[in-house]
């Protein structure tokens, strides 16, 4: 169907001052804009009072299951979400074997559930072809480096061989070649947090190579976060490859005020003629799995190796020792403060209880010591509580969001009794809160930061602006009411202010609710020698 968006304010994406028109939709595309006249057979939707903006496009989400079991997917739909980009944190679902799926469905548990669905891919390319069947929004995928040392060397804490670097660089270049946008990486997650600087940039060679970018997930926010950031950059310098810094933060109290000293590391990598970007939620809490927070010694071997230690006495001493007096490098460096670290979701109906009390709470309640308590938890669960870590600075948030290079990404899991609101609420609260109530952005720059910018870090020459010619993946929003519905004490809300969401000129939202259309595709990167879709 033809639409005519009549008379709304015009954002186009690139950061333009806003102005009055109309935008033309003809099959999927936008015909025109401006002012257009009236145009037989055309829908006519008027946009008075609202603001009309490129859908929106998260860099990190973590919608990898959802968007094949949830066809309303109400949680990105009605927050203006046309794309998201999953494969996140080196840790997803493809390229898989068995072996490797059958530890991956546990170990995610926390993040993705453990829905009943035929799991009948195992490359990236059948996992695409499997969003392809219907999705609420489009889809980009990152391979996922603790995956693919999954498949090849295993849980297990060591080096690979040569050999097996091979067969992983072949994984990536096949994940690439199927469509691909990058690798992420999960640096504090088993088994991606085992490969060496050295692995890591042999990796980016090929995603190099592809025309791809590497996200990280780095091996600190916390006391060693700088470093880390530094590590990655240097990643980036001897491989060539583009990169995105994502969740970009500087958290725990040893990190307070300093966004600044991140922020002239990227200046300089950028100044060295670096491809850098990041993205950030504006939230504080992050999100998490309890069982991140344990040493990485701890973690090797998978989730049964782990449930093994955790009645080991000897392990648990040591756990112990990592976690309240040395720092655990899980807890990125840091004491764990156990009055920071609050239950969002478990996997144990029986433990539901403890769901919004931290577990410094949790323990007075008891009248148990703390570290029994954390232990008590991941064992009843099977690992699979997520939680919520208060740790960040507002401060640092906003010195962050204001970076020229940054774009939006929510970070935000799906399951849980009380996920974290960011999931729900990220861009309508950087565009209700940030923008209109504190001035952080401006309108115009804030949109950008969440469509024209990501879409160049993805390549999508079609996307993220309005223009005729582009997809028409399109947002409308009320400038003076909209707002995240989403809190902490109600996480799944949605956004207020957003009436309408089109994906490929298809509503997904009309009037505020949700159609029953499943217009989104896997999106594939377009890599040399090859010609797919954009």
């Amino acid at each position: 169907m033809n639409l005519l968006v009549r008379g709304a304010t015009l954002v186009d994406g690139t950061g333009a001052p806003a102005r009055r028109g109309d935008a033309l939709v003809v099959e999927g595309r936008i015909a025109a804009l401006g002012e257009v006249g009236t145009t037989a057979g055309a829908r006519v939707l008027d946009a008075r009072g609202l603001v009309l903006a490129p859908g929106f496009i998260d860099l990190h989400a973590h919608s990898d299951l959802a968007v094949l079991t949830d066809p309303g997917h109400l949680a990105r739909t009605t927050q203006g979400i046309t794309t998201e980009v999953l494969g996140q944190d080196g840790l997803s679902y493809a390229p898989v074997d068995d072996a490797a799926l059958a530890v991956l469905r546990e170990q995610l548990a926390g993040w993705n559930g453990v829905p009943d669905l035929e799991w009948d891919w195992r490359t990236v390319g059948e996992y695409l072809d499997r969003v392809d069947r219907g999705a609420a929004v489009n889809v980009a995928y990152l391979v996922p480096q603790g995956t693919v040392r999954a498949v090849v060397v295993g849980t297990q804490d060591r080096p690979a061989t040569a050999a097996e670097l091979v067969r992983m660089r072949e994984l990536v270049a096949a994940g690439m070649a199927d469509g691909a946008f990058g690798m992420s990486s999960g640096l504090t997650y088993v088994p991606g947090m085992f490969a060496g600087t050295d692995e890591l940039v042999a990796l980016c060679e090929v995603v190099a190579a592809a025309g791809g970018f590497y996200a990280p997930h780095q091996r600190s926010y916390g006391r060693g976060a700088l470093a880390a950031y530094a590590e990655v950059v240097e990643v980036a310098r001897r491989s060539g490859v583009a990169l995105h810094l994502t969740h970009a933060t500087m958290n725990f109290a040893v990190n307070a005020g300093r966004a600044g000293e991140f922020l002239a590391l990227v200046d300089a990598a950028l100044a060295d003629g670096l491809d850098v970007t990041l993205d950030t939620y504006p939230y504080l809490p992050g999100s998490t799995t309890l069982a991140a927070v344990l040493p990485s010694w701890a973690s090797a071997g998978g989730p049964a190796a782990v449930l093994q230690r955790l009645r080991d006495p000897e392990a648990l001493r040591r756990i112990r020792y990592a976690l309240e007096v040395q720092g655990s490098d899980g807890c990125h460096g840091v004491v764990a403060d156990w009055a920071t670290l609050q239950v969002s979701g478990v996997r144990d109906p029986g433990l539901s209880g403890i769901v919004g009390a931290t577990i410094a709470q949790v323990a007075r309640a008891r009248g148990a010591d703390p570290f029994d308590v954390f232990v008590d938890v991941l064992r009843r669960d099977r690992l699979g509580t997520t939680v919520l870590q208060h740790v960040g600075h507002e401060e640092n948030v906003r010195a962050i969001m204001r970076h020229p290079r940054h774009c939006g990404g929510s970070d935000g899991l799906l399951v849980g009794a009380r996920p974290h609101p960011r999931a729900w609420g990220t861009f309508p609260r950087y565009l209700g809160h940030y923008v209109r109530e504190e001035g952080v952005l401006g309108l115009e720059e804030c949109v950008a930061h969440l469509t024209s910018r990501p879409a160049r870090r993805l390549g999508l020459r079609d996307r993220g602006v309005l223009r005729p010619g582009a997809v028409a993946d399109l947002v409308l929003f009320d400038p003076a009411t909209v707002a995240a519905g989403a809190t902490f004490q109600e996480p799944r809300e949605p956004a207020v202010g957003i009436p309408h969401v089109l994906v490929g000129g298809v509503p997904v939202v009309s009037d505020g609710v949700r159609t029953d259309a499943v217009p989104g595709r896997a999106l594939r990167h377009r890599t040399p020698g090859r010609t797919v879709a954009p």
